[in-house]
């Protein structure tokens, strides 16, 4: 048992995961990269040498990636490491960037360094499927058990059934716990798909909440509000997601809710 969960532990995983690395020029230009960076990411498609690392991205990651460069140029000594995720289905992948110098202090590149902590985060069975056209089960994304957020310049691994609900902040999210709340850079749909499909619910553009701490739901003058366990504001509800709310609650329209 011992053994078991020693090879569970973060740093024994951390230890075992794959490291990949991409060179980038002053002008973000891809100059070179590892051979685990060849197998992970997209190159024989997208033919990244000799172009704009951002160019190389899918486009709902440009954003991200071109934050993560930004901080890069942060001026203190150490600026908060950043988590993201690309855009393979199976995987998630922990990406940092670094400036490069030269001799005066000049910026003379970046490297981008990624590790693949799938196995420190997630299940092995991808997420819950959804109604709509679903992927193959080759490409179901795997489901995580531990959503990766910032604080103080640090990286915590929040445990999924502990958080009560996620709030989106354009590309980005705050992951809320009775701790409080942490910042993700993890998108509210990359989260959505990710996540306990059983637990969680998408109820409004902004908020995804775990319906393990649901406890009233409120109705004022035809908006509806759902009350979770710990909170002191309520959510907004959608009104397009009403209906599958209620359903996921075992609530029909006709029974009584408090207004």
């Amino acid at each position: 048992m011992e053994s078991r969960s020693s090879n569970r532990s973060p740093l024994y995983l951390l230890e075992r995961s794959d490291v990949g690395v991409v060179h980038l020029d002053r002008e973000l230009t891809v100059v070179a990269m590892n051979s685990f960076a060849r197998r992970a990411l997209p190159v024989e498609d997208k033919q990244p040498f000799e172009k704009m690392v951002l160019s190389f991205h899918p486009e709902r990651s440009v954003a991200k990636v071109k934050f993560l460069l930004d901080q890069s140029e942060c001026p203190v000594s150490n600026p908060p490491p950043m988590t993201m995720i690309i855009n393979i289905p199976e995987r998630v992948l922990l990406i940092k960037v670094t400036k490069l110098s030269d001799l005066r202090g000049d910026t003379a590149g970046y490297t981008l360094i990624f590790y693949d902590i799938t196995e420190l985060v997630s299940s092995e069975e991808p997420a819950e499927p959804r109604a709509q056209a679903q992927p193959p089960a080759s490409l179901a994304k795997r489901q995580l058990q531990k959503i990766p957020t910032i604080s103080q310049n640090r990286i915590v691994l929040v445990d999924a059934h502990t958080v009560s609900h996620i709030r989106a902040e354009g590309h980005y999210t705050w992951v809320s716990t009775a701790q409080g709340a942490n910042f993700s850079n993890l998108n509210i749909t990359d989260l959505g798909d990710r996540l306990d499909g059983a637990s969680f619910l998408r109820v409004h553009r902004s908020y995804l909440a775990n319906l393990d701490f649901a406890e009233q739901i409120l109705r004022d003058n035809g908006k509806v509000s759902l009350k979770l366990r710990g909170e002191s504001t309520p959510l907004p509800v959608a009104r397009n997601h009403v209906p599958r709310l209620l359903e996921r609650l075992g609530i029909t329209d006709t029974d009584p809710v408090r207004s």
